[in-house]
């Protein structure tokens, strides 16, 4: 089939060849539509206690052979596709939303505005969006929004990876910057480890004060202050 990407004839097995055909649909359903730079969204760190929401839009300049959902492969391969989605011609787009800002306005909205900002970020703008799993309000581009569709897009793929990355590069920085929680390796999420050492050093700027149990704990104070 034309697709709008095109797929190396060389270097991969048929098997792969294949799965990139499949991966490619939702992309050539809009191709054939007549939109020409079509980019997939998706967001990494809705739920973890700390750190930011970081979202990613990516409009592929050609299929990458391997890009997959970022939750089905290692860490050491999520790397090399991220240094190899951001030195090509694909454009990238990143959007955050830091914790004390998803505070205020909730988780939600926080990630429809982390979407919005990846978006805004792609130089040309696309005209068309797949979005993983939301429909994205105020968009002014069509948007299909696809349930697993880091599993079902190419274009999806590559920006589960890039918000992903990101954002677990971001986590080991804050790890040097407040030593002692862990977010290295948890990346905030809320482990035993990240539990006991809340119970330990207190919670720090970086940890989102509207989740639970941050937000109990914060209840609780109040209401013992009220007393």
């Amino acid at each position: 089939m034309t697709v709008p990407l095109s797929i190396p004839a060389e270097g991969i097995s048929q098997h792969e060849h294949a799965r990139l055909e499949v991966m490619l649909a939702f992309e050539q359903q809009a191709f054939e539509s007549g939109f020409r730079r079509v980019a997939g969204v998706d967001e990494a760190g809705r739920g973890p206690l700390a750190g930011p929401l970081v979202a990613g839009a990516v409009v592929l300049a050609r299929a990458l052979p391997g890009l997959d959902d970022s939750k089905r492969l290692t860490e050491a391969r999520r790397e090399t596709l991220f240094e190899e989605l951001r030195s090509g011609a694909h454009a990238i787009g990143v959007g955050v939303v830091e914790a004390a800002e998803l505070d205020r306005i909730g988780v939600q909205r926080a990630n429809y505005t982390a979407m919005a900002r990846a978006v805004a970020a792609l130089t040309p703008p696309p005209d068309f969006l797949l979005v993983d799993g939301f429909n994205l309000p105020g968009m002014s581009q069509p948007c299909l929004r696809l349930i697993k569709g880091d599993q079902r897009s190419l274009s999806i793929s590559a920006a589960s990876i890039i918000a992903k990355v990101t954002r677990d590069r971001r986590m080991a920085e804050l790890d040097r910057e407040y030593p002692g929680y862990g977010f290295g390796q948890h990346k905030g999420y809320g482990t035993s480890a990240h539990m006991g050492a809340l119970a330990r050093l207190g919670p720090c700027p970086e940890h989102r004060r509207s989740f639970a149990p941050l937000a109990d704990k914060d209840r609780e104070g109040r209401l013992l202050l009220d007393d």
